[in-house]
């Protein structure tokens, strides 16, 4: 057989080109002259698998099962391109196919069955994006994990155990969890996008979005589910050739395992309107992206500076030196606080109301990416506009803001000095008396 070969067994036959299922489901692949079993975790039962279908123009396997359904494997060409020593010695990174670039739509409204009820069938479509393939011949370990499976080793060969020393545990408790790193590259050599993936021994398949990063301030928690809504996106990236390559990182220490490998992505050019400089569009979005990471990050330095006021206020009162002008300072940086959050985010005052109100800097941004981050069309005058304004006016906001903060870092040195609770933002100065 040629190199590549992949082979398959239903029931009591073999045929070229398919993939085992049944009890087990995997696929027999032949590589120089060798044979290899790879079994594939894909979540079939044990279940007699009646007939076998490859839709060849994608690489996809469609196994029919005796009454339990059909089950579609998409794009097994990776196993065609396992290394010749075997996928068991190093890890493999395999290129993605052609990955193609729109704008998924929700036909029921909302995402899956919408609110057909749960007797409405359907099924996931495969990820969005370009999919990548990777095989770990080994699962990343921690400090911990190693030692456990030392020790485990140790007991079933029937000898002793130590108790690791304090510094073993206390290296432990700071490691940083094992980390597998997906890197994305342009064509001329730019980080696109970095994405984990699974650090467990075998075949994983992680989908990259097409998108560069979203500009929001960074979060310690994932964005939860919004059902009318959208998480955090950042814009999608050109048309054109890209790669890809396989990192780890473990104990402080990142290691290239392979790649990189090329793919392509290609627009469908389905819209209406679709742009036809697609790098301008590119270069419109980014800029925007840009602004919308300052003008963000100043409105949550806003909110934190108005935390650390309102606690500046409560140690004024409870400091037994305090200055009578403290107070006066602090109600001052209050209001030049709230002037500078008008044009940043709007005014609360008239729209607490329902009345009208003039769009706020950040309104603005966010109106050019809602309008722009899913559509294949190129930014209206509105969306460029937009940003102008909002560009103009943000340099202002945030040179008051970078006043304001020198303030209020002035203020609280002298509560400091003074004696003052401790309050978010300042380190207690402290001699030996």
């Amino acid at each position: 057989p040629e190199r590549g070969t992949v082979y398959a067994v239903a029931q009591d036959h073999v045929r070229p080109d398919l993939l085992f299922a049944g009890t087990e489901f995997g696929a027999f692949v032949s590589v120089d002259e060798g044979q290899h079993w790879v079994q594939l975790d894909a979540g079939i039962p044990v279940i007699a698998v009646r007939d076998l279908e490859i839709q060849r123009r994608e690489d996809d396997l469609v196994a029919v099962t005796f009454g339990r359904g059909f089950y579609v494997l998409d794009d097994y060409s990776p196993l065609r391109e396992l290394d010749s020593e075997g996928p068991e010695e190093a890890a493999q990174l395999f290129a993605p196919r052609r990955a193609f670039l729109f704008n998924e739509s929700m036909e029921l409204g909302y995402p899956g069955k919408g609110f057909q009820g749960d007797t409405f069938f359907n099924e996931k479509n495969p990820p969005y994006g370009a999919i990548a393939t990777y095989y770990l011949p080994e699962g990343l370990e921690s400090l911990q994990d190693s030692r456990r499976k030392t020790e485990k080793e140790a007991e079933e060969a029937g000898e002793s155990v130590s108790y690791p020393s304090w510094d073993e545990l206390r290296a432990e408790d700071r490691e940083k969890e094992p980390v597998v790193w997906l890197t994305v590259r342009d064509a001329d050599g730019n980080v696109v996008r970095r994405v984990t993936g699974p650090t467990a021994k075998g075949f994983h398949r992680v989908a990259w979005d097409l998108r560069y990063p979203a500009a929001v301030p960074a979060s310690l928690t994932p964005p939860g589910f919004q059902p009318f809504g959208s998480p955090p996106m950042g814009p999608a990236v050109a048309p054109g050739r890209y790669t890809m390559t396989l990192s780890q990182r473990i104990g402080g220490e990142t290691t290239e395992l392979a790649g990189p490998v090329e793919f392509e992505v290609e627009a469908l050019g389905l819209g209406i309107l679709e742009a036809e400089d697609r790098a301008a569009v590119l270069a419109f979005q980014r800029e925007t992206a840009r602004l919308q990471r300052a003008v963000l990050g100043a409105a949550r330095t806003a909110g934190e500076v108005q935390n650390r006021i309102d606690h500046l206020r409560v140690a004024a009162r409870d400091t037994p030196d305090a200055d009578v002008a403290w107070v006066d300072r602090l109600d001052a940086l209050d209001i030049a606080l709230d002037d500078l959050l008008i044009a940043l985010r709007g005014d609360r005052t008239i729209s607490r109301r329902s009345e009208p109100t003039s769009p706020s800097i950040r309104s603005r941004v966010q109106q050019a990416i809602y309008g722009q981050w899913t559509s294949s069309s190129p930014p209206t005058a509105t969306h460029r506009r937009n940003v102008e304004i909002a560009a103009g006016a943000f340099g202002a906001v945030l040179d008051g803001l970078k006043s304001l903060v020198g303030e209020l870092q002035t203020l609280e040195i002298e509560m400091e000095a003074a004696g003052a609770p401790w309050t978010p933002g300042r380190l207690p100065d402290w001699r030996p008396e």
